[in-house]
């Protein structure tokens, strides 16, 4: 059985993340979907909300899990004997933020390997800091993000 992991802050999740999660769980038995803490980061949602959002979002999905992950991700990936860690990348510019990343996880994970998918050309634009920016200033993030998710990005702005 392979298990894959596909982690990211997901602050919050968007259809890009949603297309890779798709299409990463056709491909693997098991994909755990982990809301990472980055301390460095200010964020919208908690890792809570982030969490419960993304349940909601891949209910569909019966192979796919939802965690979080508060420590390094290659420690998590060696405890949960994950196979692969799969990436996405939407340009050129998340290539050359990646690859190092992988290349100095190789050295961290046991037995694990790196894959990066491509995201669909139609979200290559799309980011969580876009989808935070547009909703802050009252723009229509709709056809950016789940349902569950804009609800909870409009309650969010709201206050």
């Amino acid at each position: 059985m392979k298990k894959a992991l596909f982690a990211g802050s997901f602050d919050p999740i968007h259809n890009g993340h949603m297309d890779i999660i798709r299409r990463a769980a056709r491909m693997f038995d098991e994909l755990t979907v982990a809301v990472t803490v980055n301390l460095a980061k200010k964020t919208l949602l908690t890792p809570e909300e982030r969490r419960d959002l993304l349940v909601e979002a891949v209910k569909d999905l019966p192979n796919v899990k939802v965690d979080i992950i508060s420590g390094l991700r290659a420690d998590y990936i060696n405890s949960h004997d994950i196979d692969v860690d799969v990436r996405s990348l939407r340009n050129t510019t998340d290539l050359i933020y990646e690859m190092p990343v992988a290349q100095g996880f190789d050295y961290l994970y046991n037995k694990c390997d790196t894959v990066a998918l491509f995201t669909d050309p139609k979200y290559s634009f799309l980011s969580s800091s876009m989808v935070k920016e547009f909703a802050c200033l009252g723009g229509d993030v709709s056809q950016w993000v789940p349902e569950n998710v804009l609800v909870k990005v409009k309650e969010k702005y709201a206050k």
